[in-house]
């Protein structure tokens, strides 16, 4: 598994901070199409972003969310043992923290 991944697999840790994977029980099918989705949304942000179009923003950052939610980056968990979300949280401090310090990361 990458070294940054969480051993449990729900979270990377990018500069100290947790962020949620996508639920690894999403058919390939599903997942692909909402991949695409995902980056044509984060291509639409960017053009947004340069117009100055602060509709078409709007719209494209909703279908980020839309596209992050159903991979399960957002939203509810996908787990279901009841751990609590830690998504954006700093991994020192965490749950995972001697994990990461076991690890020589900073």
């Amino acid at each position: 598994m990458n070294e940054r991944v969480t051993p449990d697999g729900r979270y990377f840790v990018v500069r100290g901070r947790l962020w949620r994977r996508a639920n690894p029980n999403v058919p390939a099918e599903k997942r692909e199409a909402l991949v695409r989705e995902l980056m044509a949304a984060q291509r639409a942000v960017k053009a947004a972003l340069a117009s100055g179009n602060p509709g078409e923003l709007a719209l494209a950052r909703k279908a980020v969310d839309v596209a992050k939610i159903g991979l399960g980056e957002r939203g509810p968990v996908w787990w279901t043992d009841g751990a609590p979300d830690l998504n954006r949280h700093k991994v020192i401090g965490s749950v995972y923290a001697e994990w990461w310090a076991s690890a020589g990361k900073r």
